[in-house]
């Protein structure tokens, strides 16, 4: 019997992505790059907590004349939460959804909220179907908060310009954890704590990441 994958090595384990037995060589090199690997798959998960991910620049972040302060982050931590679990969820939601999906749903939205900000509104949807579901439920899910809000504090206090701020600092943290690999489900930390990086005196401003108890599909 040989690996499914490269049908040269002897395989080592069950792939439950191509439903086979594969070497461990295949493992490694077509894990998310040709084979869509299930989110419960043991090997995908060790993967992901090993892999070492090379920082992104944080000049290179796009938006960046939005400033997304430590402090910001602290004032605002409920909707931020709310909003990266809604877009969890939506990404969940969404057959085939991966990584770069969520990275186009994300500029969508920035996008989006940016013209309220002219008093214009526009929506922008990507012409990727997939990233285009993101995007819709995530406005559901903010269009349901705004609705409920009122009912849990008496008043309507989110600005669009707080969804705005948390959702281009919720692409820069696809942007810093993306592991390049195009069918990759493991970039955007949902659940994130409220430690974020003190801007650099040399960079941007914008607080560029914070530590995660979790990756998004993890």
């Amino acid at each position: 019997m040989s690996c499914a994958i490269c049908h040269t090595r002897r395989p080592k384990r069950f792939c439950p992505g191509v439903r086979g037995d594969i070497c461990t060589i295949c493992c490694g090199t077509e894990r998310e790059i040709t084979v869509d690997c299930p989110l419960d798959c043991v090997y995908l998960r060790e993967a992901h907590q090993h892999e070492k991910i090379e920082p992104t620049d944080p000049r290179k972040f796009p938006n960046q004349d939005i400033r997304v302060t430590e402090e910001f982050l602290r004032d605002h931590e409920p909707l931020l939460l709310f909003l990266a679990r809604t877009l969890l969820d939506a990404a969940l939601a969404t057959s085939g959804a991966v990584d770069f999906d969520v990275r186009e749903a994300l500029d969508a939205l920035v996008r989006t909220y940016r013209s309220l900000q002219s008093g214009v509104y526009y929506e922008t949807l990507p012409a990727n179907p997939i990233a285009a579901n993101i995007c819709r439920l995530v406005q559901t899910g903010i269009e349901e908060f705004r609705k409920q809000e009122p009912e849990r504090t008496g008043m309507t206090h989110t600005r669009d310009a707080d969804i705005l701020g948390l959702l281009a600092f919720l692409q820069r943290l696809e942007l810093d954890n993306n592991n390049g690999r195009k069918r990759g489900r493991a970039g955007y930390p949902p659940r994130c704590t409220r430690q974020a990086k003190r801007p650099s005196s040399t960079g941007p401003g914008p607080c560029a990441s914070v530590n995660c108890t979790a990756r998004i599909y993890g």
